[in-house]
């Protein structure tokens, strides 16, 4: 038997092509940046439960795999953001596409019980919102 510990999951990073629209969509969702955050090209924010979310600029990326090129066509992952309340989900998803960004679910009721929706990033990766219906 290995006694050696297994790999806890430690963040989720996303390659992003402009760092401060990235960190200003990010803030829209409670997410708390360091002052200036915007102007860097790596930057990390602690999440509840001690993940972080980190965001690399494309250079950043390049700058320690110069082969490095962003995925082309749909994406396969996602974030979900747990909100307060089913009204929570329409009034983020409402303040989020009235911003400009692509609203690619608009909220619905699903079937396995939550409200749902699902607006893209800067970047185009999916970002849900989900609340409990009852």
């Amino acid at each position: 038997m290995n006694s050696t510990p297994a790999p806890q999951l430690a963040f989720i990073g996303l390659a992003v092509s402009d760092v401060t629209a990235s960190v200003a969509f990010y803030q829209r969702l409670g997410i708390a940046f360091p002052e200036g955050a915007e102007q860097e090209p790596h930057v990390e924010a602690q999440l509840p439960g001690g993940l972080l979310l980190v965001l690399d600029a494309e250079s950043t990326i390049r700058s320690f795999h110069p082969a490095w090129q962003p995925p082309t066509g749909g994406g396969r992952t996602a974030l979900a953001f747990r909100c307060g309340s089913p009204a929570h989900v329409d009034a983020l998803y409402e303040e989020l596409t009235g911003a400009g960004y692509h609203g690619e679910l608009k909220p619905w009721d699903a079937f396995w019980g939550q409200r749902y929706a699902t607006v893209h990033d800067p970047d185009g990766n999916g970002v849900d919102l989900l609340a409990p219906l009852s």
